[in-house]
């Protein structure tokens, strides 16, 4: 104890500070790093989190609802199973078809909604058939990007599924540790490319489920 004492004694004073220096500099790098990856996956689950904004509002409030019945808060046999999982087909297909509506505004100033087509948009309450009093629907005919809109609110669906709990619990009550890392991984990463694709192909549609700004004459 007394020659280790004598060797740090020895040891002159502007090593000892050196050392301490290089200690707090390498402490505060490796904080730096950790805040930096811990702020990199809160804003992924965040990201993932807001890409319900992009489903109908029907449909997400139908799937909140009933999926904790369907699948008795992740207590499931086979028929309660099958049943959930006819729901989840049900409400992707909700979801699909959802990105082929699209709204317009009459002359009255009152909005309707309708399923857009090859060759513009048919209105499904206007009360006159001849369309007098609409804008010129083959301004809102059916287009590529509403195809990959519509597939890519299926991906979103299939991710915000995949992170339910009751869902997850229903189908996989006791995963092994590699699935349960595929379960964690796979709807962040849909999830993230789908708002990527979103973004760069954004819609101008507001149909059936989601939200109808004052200005819809926008083409």
């Amino acid at each position: 104890m007394s020659a280790l004492r004598l060797r740090n004694a020895n040891i002159p004073a502007s090593e000892v500070n050196e050392f301490s220096d290089e200690s707090l500099s390498e402490s505060r790098v490796l904080k730096r790093q950790m805040s930096m990856s811990q702020g990199t996956m809160s804003n992924t689950l965040t990201s993932v989190a807001n890409l319900s904004n992009l489903l109908p509002t029907g449909t997400l409030l139908a799937f909140q609802l009933l999926t904790p019945v369907f699948t008795s808060n992740g207590v499931c046999d086979h028929a309660t199973r099958f049943l959930t999982a006819v729901l989840l087909y049900l409400l992707a297909a909700s979801c699909f078809v959802s990105s082929f509506t699209d709204s317009v505004k009459a002359d009255d100033g009152t909005i309707y909604f309708g399923f857009v087509t090859f060759k513009g948009m048919w209105v499904v309450d206007y009360p006159d058939p001849s369309w007098f009093g609409l804008p010129d629907l083959t301004k809102y005919r059916m287009r590529v990007v509403d195809w990959i809109h519509a597939t890519l609110s299926v991906l979103v669906f299939g991710a915000v599924a995949l992170r339910d709990k009751y869902v997850k619990d229903c189908f996989c009550p006791s995963p092994e540790e590699e699935t349960k890392h595929v379960l964690d991984i796979v709807p962040v990463g849909v999830g993230v490319m789908c708002s990527l694709l979103f973004m760069v192909f954004p819609t101008r549609r507001h149909g059936i489920g989601y939200l109808v700004t004052g200005n819809v004459e926008r083409r």
